[in-house]
């Protein structure tokens, strides 16, 4: 049988990179969610692999490079596009539509842009078109700040991120209320929980549900310096179960789930985040960062492995926490009010702000921000075997 040939779009955003589709651009059987879209978007990436490799795909064999995106004229109301995220698992049969992926996000404005999604009456000759977004896995606004040259997306420019090899144009991402709105943002009503696991042990933590559910726990608590490297984490098999158990018990806690077994299927949330005060590390480029240059150290786990840089939605949850005083990524960077801090992850540092305020409710965060880049690799059609 001849394979499928479906327009598609690779890109880079932020430090993750993925498969775009416009929805009207799928098989009509995978327009809508259920078996058909998640098949469809399993061959494409290459999974389920049991080389973990996806050689036979477009996934790059990691959390960062393992997602697909499908974006659609907007239903909602004074929104230009609608944004839905899949996390492909590389080895095992599922896409999980539990979150949002924050870097790809500043991918989606472009390619809003690209595909004709956005009104040429809004776009200017030079400057910059603000795309509304709305984050449907989240049920969020997103608002992304899309530079302009001569009527064009620009996507070079001298805006260095680490983690990207190569400089790009700064695209500005704003994360409108990026707490869940249907209860707490910390989920338990505490800013600091004792979590108890069994056969590893009982340690603080701070949950929170801004971004995305996210477990920080301090690194030294569970034997860790906070300035780990990918190779430490992940070529260890021990520590990877530790990690694992430990996200499974804190989303238990955070009433994601109702028992640690379910946690199998759900590996895009919660995030697990260790957290340190600065030191002295050196990133995996060979840069040196000094404890002067960040207010804090983190260590993000995604899709089971520990990432190379930061995850998007995991930074606003760094962003929202550490606004907010006595939680234990604000005591990591020092207490008091923190507007905005610069955390080290392995791959070097990272801004990131937020808006927090105290209502009768408790706490709020209106916005958190970040600077990411984002370009177009490759366009044209993705052939997937019937």
């Amino acid at each position: 049988m001849t394979q499928l040939k479906i327009p598609a779009t690779y890109m880079r955003g932020g430090t993750s990179k993925g498969v775009f589709f416009k929805l009207d651009d799928l098989p009509l059987e995978a327009q809508v969610a259920g078996e058909a879209r998640d098949n469809l978007l399993l061959r494409v990436i290459g999974s389920p692999d049991p080389y973990a490799k996806q050689i036979d795909g477009m996934g790059g064999a990691t959390s960062s490079t393992s997602k697909t995106v499908i974006v659609s004229a907007s239903s909602q109301p004074d929104h230009d596009v609608d944004y839905l995220f899949g996390q492909v698992s590389i080895d095992k049969p599922f896409v999980d539509w539990s979150g949002n992926c924050g870097n790809l996000t500043a991918a989606v404005g472009a390619f809003a842009i690209h595909s004709g999604l956005i009104p040429a009456s809004k776009i200017p000759e030079n400057g910059t078109v603000t795309v509304t977004v709305w984050q449907a896995n989240i049920q969020k606004t997103l608002l992304v700040q899309v530079p302009i040259t001569d009527g064009l997306v620009q996507e070079t420019g001298e805006f260095e991120l680490d983690g990207v090899a190569f400089p790009a144009a700064e695209i500005q991402v704003d994360f409108v209320e990026p707490a869940n709105s249907d209860g707490s943002m910390f989920p338990t009503g505490n800013l600091v929980d004792e979590l108890h696991v069994p056969e590893v042990g009982s340690f603080n933590a701070t949950f929170i549900d801004a971004g995305i559910p996210t477990i920080f726990i301090d690194a030294e608590s569970i034997g860790y310096s906070g300035s780990e490297q990918q190779d430490d984490i992940n070529n260890d098999p021990l520590a990877l179960q530790k990690l694992e158990t430990i996200r499974a018990h804190g989303a238990v806690k955070m009433g994601l789930i109702e028992d640690v077994e379910q946690a199998k299927a759900r590996q895009h949330t919660p995030k697990i985040v260790m957290i340190a005060p600065p030191h002295n590390y050196q990133s995996s480029s060979g840069k040196q960062i000094a404890s002067t240059d960040v207010d804090l150290l983190v260590r993000a786990m995604s899709m089971g492995k520990l990432h190379h840089a930061m995850m998007g939605t995991a930074a606003v949850a760094i962003a929202s926490a550490a606004s907010i005083p006595g939680t234990l990524v604000n005591l990591a960077a020092g207490g008091g009010e923190k507007p905005s801090v610069i955390f080290g992850h392995p791959s070097g540092t990272m801004k990131v702000g937020a808006q927090a305020e105290q209502t009768a409710l408790g706490w709020v965060v209106t916005k958190a921000s970040m600077s990411r880049s984002a370009r177009v690799l490759m366009e044209g059609w993705v052939r997937v075997p019937h």
